[in-house]
């Protein structure tokens, strides 16, 4: 056998697969039913404007992005369990988030507001019309956090 013959068939190496999920650690990718996705958890000011974004695999619980983004939260049914609950609490937080049916109802919810959590509804989708943001072109999760930034200072100005 050949030298360039030994050193082609040397052995099996990594496969594909896994040399790719090495290189997406860190880069808020995140295997959902629908494929690679990545959650961009937004707040935003009482106009509708963003403030401060949090970037997570599509994957990942809502809830664990909730210390980044906190002073006052109204959220939807994803930031409703114990710890985000807890987490609030302790924090002096006034939480607006509607209880899922599958937990028994604790606090009253201030439907007014409630309702508007809508802005942020709004907001994401105004993000959404800027390409970029909407299709993830960039590859690292950093960014594509650069992207979103300039989206907010153009939704600003």
């Amino acid at each position: 056998m050949g030298a360039a013959l030994r050193r082609q068939h040397r052995g099996a190496g990594a496969s594909a697969c896994r040399r790719r999920k090495g290189g997406q650690r860190g880069q808020a990718l995140g295997r959902s039913r629908g494929g690679f996705s990545t959650k961009v958890h937004v707040r935003a000011e009482g106009g509708g404007r963003p403030i401060a974004f949090v970037l997570t695999g599509g994957e990942r619980p809502d809830h664990e992005s909730l210390p980044a983004l906190l002073r006052r939260l109204a959220g939807d049914k994803a930031y409703s369990n114990r710890q985000a609950r807890g987490h609030l609490r302790r924090h002096g937080i006034g939480a607006v988030i509607p209880q899922p049916k599958n937990q028994r109802p604790c606090a009253l919810l201030d439907r007014t507001a409630y309702r508007q959590r809508n802005r942020v509804e709004r907001l994401v989708n105004r993000l959404k019309q800027f390409r970029r943001i909407a299709t993830r072109y960039e590859k690292h999760a950093a960014n594509y956090l650069a992207m979103l930034t300039l989206a907010a200072v153009i939704l600003w100005l």
